[in-house]
């Protein structure tokens, strides 16, 4: 099989650079952004560029405040965990080690959910990910750092991991964390605010974004960004990834009778981009071309040391970040999902928006100003 990745220009915007526009607007440097006595960054997990172009009608505050180079590209993969952190320290994933959905720790051999499993897989945030994040930047220069979540994730690992620096604000509607957040940043003076918004995500999981519960969560955004921004405050709005909707019929099942787990210890990722790890690394080109065989174009194949050689991860990986990818790295093509099937929990084949892997689609994300920051 051929392998057909797309590459991602090195001059191609990336949401690793957002972090560094914000300072540079507080600072009044920089030709990215104009300067702006305090910032807000909003994050709308999952909400690609692509959909929300094709969505205008029911997103005309977000769409009307766009123009056609609104767009940055996340990272790979293009899960919350590799991005939303890679946003929230302004490295690649192979620098700040948040290299998947599920990766195995290789000390222990344990597979480590980096959003919800820190506590389960035993494994210390901060040890783990220790890259400073913009927050502890931020208060190093004397700058209030605010981060407006839910409440439910003010104390996760995930939450240790990438918030650490700021003070945690909770508030129940997307509309009311917008609110509070530009709130915070009217009051204090050189603030770097960042709101979280997971609605579209979680509907597109669930429902798909062709169902009406995702638009429903397309128009809830719209509306929670306000008309009118405080005076001074800059606005970005953006996502740490987009989407694409995976039919039953783009199943990929590896049965675990079947030929491809041979050699195999454990798969994690997710389904559109899998880690697979190897009893016998040393093994890994062998593996790797069963593997390309046996998905029948339904993914590429890469060993390890060709993801990595590649720049998937970004451009100088550290020796920690890489012994976590797996032997086999598997993006999905076109709307293929892949699943362990020797896996006990298959729950993830209810999930009918998907990401991970490197189409447009999931690539692409939104860049829109408001406030000071407005066009």
């Amino acid at each position: 099989m051929t392998l057909m990745l797309p590459a991602i220009p090195p001059s191609t915007r990336s949401i690793t650079g957002v972090a560094r526009d914000l300072f540079g607007a507080l600072d009044g440097v920089g030709d990215s952004l104009p300067r702006a006595r305090s910032v807000v960054l909003v994050v709308m997990d999952g909400l690609g560029a692509i959909p929300l172009r094709a969505h205008a009608g029911h997103a005309r505050r977000l769409t009307g405040a766009m123009s056609k180079k609104d767009v940055l590209s996340s990272v790979f993969p293009s899960t919350t965990a590799a991005a939303l952190t890679s946003l929230l320290t302004g490295v690649d994933p192979g620098r700040h080690g948040l290299v998947g959905y599920e990766v195995r720790d290789p000390q222990t051999g344990v597979i480590v959910n980096q959003l919800a499993g820190w506590e389960k897989a035993k494994v210390d945030p901060l040890a783990w990910q220790r890259t400073p994040t913009v927050f502890e930047t931020a208060t190093e220069g004397g700058r209030p750092a605010f981060a407006v979540g839910l409440a439910e994730y003010a104390r996760s690992g995930f939450s240790a991991a990438t918030l650490r620096g700021a003070q945690f604000r909770s508030a129940t509607s997307a509309a009311e964390r917008v609110a509070l957040a530009l709130s915070l940043a009217e009051e204090h003076e050189g603030a770097l605010v960042y709101c979280y918004l997971p609605e579209a995500d979680k509907a597109g999981h669930k429902h798909g974004m062709a169902s009406g519960a995702w638009v429903a969560a397309l128009e809830e955004l719209d509306a929670a960004i306000p008309a009118a921004v405080p005076d001074g405050v800059g606005v970005l709005v953006t996502a740490d990834h987009g989407m694409v909707d995976v039919p039953r019929s783009r199943h990929l099942v590896i049965d675990e009778r079947s030929p491809l787990q041979e050699g195999v210890v454990a798969i994690a990722g997710e389904p559109r981009m899998l880690h697979v790890y190897l009893d016998d690394p040393a093994r890994a080109v062998e593996a790797a071309a069963r593997w390309a065989a046996g998905v029948e174009g339904a993914a590429d194949v890469l060993t390890r040391t060709q993801a990595v050689d590649g720049g998937l991860f970004g451009a100088v990986p550290t020796v920690e970040a890489q012994s976590r990818v797996g032997d086999l790295v598997v993006p999905a093509r076109g709307l293929w999902a892949l699943y362990d099937g020797a896996a006990a929990d298959q729950r993830a084949q209810g999930m009918i928006g998907q990401h991970g892997s490197l189409s447009p689609e999931e690539l692409r994300v939104p860049l829109i100003r408001f406030g000071a920051f407005a066009r």
